[in-house]
């Protein structure tokens, strides 16, 4: 295993998951419980637009990280979550299916209460990255 790869595998984002909302897998980024209600009492009652992007990255012998960042417009907030897409491909194809992305605590009830819920203002963005990721996935010769 390469240095770089080794790197990356250790700044996976561990809480990467996808539930039931309304009968539809969901993507969903969990973030520690301090971290996630610092984000929501600096956004809350507030109007606002998160920038979505996804960067993947790729090593030509079957390994895809994403970097998912998310830029709130109020609150000087930009999170950066690595994940890992050989493992969490449903996370990706729940992404493009849905255009949707949740936020929650460890303490939320998912599809319920407690969980903050992003449209995606391009959806074909997502359907794009899921093919490069699903290509990527095939390692090269």
């Amino acid at each position: 295993m390469s240095d770089e790869l080794k790197r990356f595998l250790d700044q996976v984002h561990l809480g990467i998951t996808t539930f039931d909302f309304d009968g539809k897998q969901t993507p969903c980024i969990e973030l520690d419980e301090k971290k996630y209600d610092e984000m929501l009492s600096k956004v809350a009652g507030q109007s606002l637009s998160i920038n979505t992007d996804l960067n993947i990255l790729q090593d030509g012998l079957g390994n895809v990280f994403v970097e998912v960042t998310l830029t709130f417009s109020k609150g000087n907030i930009v999170e950066k979550y690595l994940v890992n897409a050989k493992t969490h491909l449903a996370f990706f194809e729940s992404l493009a299916k849905t255009s949707m992305l949740a936020l929650s605590s460890p303490k939320s009830n998912y599809g319920k209460d407690n969980v903050f819920m992003i449209q995606l203002p391009r959806p074909e963005k997502a359907r794009d990255a899921l093919e490069i990721i699903k290509n990527a996935l095939v390692p090269k010769n």
